[in-house]
């Protein structure tokens, strides 16, 4: 469910990052608005992945969505330049979230400590 909600909270990102260029530079109220409510919601689910995922995987990974979307819908709706140099760093974004996703350890590693993983009341 964290990986979920850090997702939706990385499509979020896309979304007011999107808004904001639509914006005009916050003169147009419907996307200044739509901007402001799309930090909201996609900080909100930041913080709920935040509860179970560390900190650290949790920010790139959100940060890492929500640059690579702006990247694709900048080629997409904004006819910015794709070009290779562009789509190979992207390229590198993609595997960069992928591989904090698919990277073990962390657990285990918690574990071996004799904490519980992730649980925002353990005492350290």
């Amino acid at each position: 469910m964290a990986w979920l909600c850090l997702c939706v909270a990385g499509a979020m990102e896309m979304v007011w990052s999107t808004c904001m260029k639509l914006s005009n530079g916050f003169t147009d109220l419907k996307f200044s608005v739509l901007t402001i409510l799309g930090m909201i919601v996609s900080f909100v689910f930041l913080a709920q992945a935040t509860k179970v995922l560390p900190l650290g995987t949790a920010y790139a990974v959100w940060t890492g969505i929500g640059a690579l979307g702006a990247l694709i819908v900048g080629i997409l709706l904004f006819k910015e330049p794709a070009t290779a140099a562009r789509i190979f760093f992207a390229a590198l974004l993609l595997v960069g979230i992928l591989g904090l996703k698919f990277t073990p350890g962390v657990k285990k590693r918690l574990r071996a400590q004799g904490a519980e993983p992730f649980s925002h009341t353990r005492t350290i």
